[in-house]
């Protein structure tokens, strides 16, 4: 199946294949304080460019999109609750956005996105359930994730493994450590698209990272627009 999307986007397009795109969503507190606006108003505008991004995956025909939502290091956070009641808000509306089902779009959670509050956990649920068949587009959201604690857990899968006689130790590979990752079907990204004024990749999908092109826009997220994602986009292309 990505094949397919390779060959279309060679033979419609004339350039390289794009795979796989990787946007953070870095940025918002700072530009918020920075603004001297609310973080409940930042947040809404924050998922509705979310939800802007979202969109342009068919419309530019990218088989994987992966946005780093939601970090580890956020749930305790003293406003993490404000931020919570609009990602249940974005997670609900988002069984009804139009373009995820005409588009066939499967969506994916990485991270320990279970152990998020409970009343999150459910339209989590939902819109996993209800995209389960879909195969055209894959949307993949990172809730409550950290690129280390990816390895790391994959380390624990292997481990069990051996512990188990399934698996030998002399028989690990780099294949074997992608394939207990969070993003184990998926190829690794071709682009990062690092938001927020700091050079720092913020441990996005870190095992899949290495020959990723890392851009960094020096835009805090709630003033990054589709057209700084297409415009990433396209020069990835040329």
């Amino acid at each position: 199946m990505l094949e397919k999307f390779r060959r279309i986007l060679v033979r419609e397009r004339g350039t390289k294949p794009l795979m796989h795109v990787a946007v953070t969503m870095n940025g918002i507190k700072p530009w918020s304080n920075k603004k001297s606006i609310s973080l409940e108003e930042t947040y809404q505008k924050s998922f509705e460019i979310l939800n802007e991004i979202i969109t342009s995956q068919s419309e530019k025909n990218i088989p994987i999109l992966t946005i780093y939502v939601v970090s580890e290091t956020q749930i305790g956070d003293d406003q993490f609750p404000v931020f919570l009641n609009e990602l249940i808000r974005f997670f609900e509306s988002l069984s009804s956005l139009e373009v995820i089902h005409s588009s066939k779009t499967k969506i994916s959670i990485l991270g320990k996105w279970y152990d998020m509050p409970g009343r999150a956990v459910d339209p989590i649920k939902k819109v996993i359930e209800e995209t389960k068949d879909y195969d055209n587009f894959f949307l993949n959201l990172c809730i409550n994730y950290d690129g280390q604690e990816e390895i790391v857990d994959a380390c624990k899968l292997i481990a069990r493994q051996i512990k188990a006689e399934r698996l030998d130790i002399d028989s690990i590979t780099k294949k074997t450590i992608k394939e207990n990752t969070y993003s184990s079907y998926f190829v690794p990204p071709d682009v990062i698209i690092k938001n927020g004024k700091l050079k720092r990749t913020a441990g996005t999908l870190l095992w899949d990272s290495t020959d990723a092109e890392l851009i960094f826009t020096d835009k805090d997220w709630p003033e990054f627009t589709k057209h700084d994602f297409l415009k990433a986009v396209e020069s990835h292309r040329k």
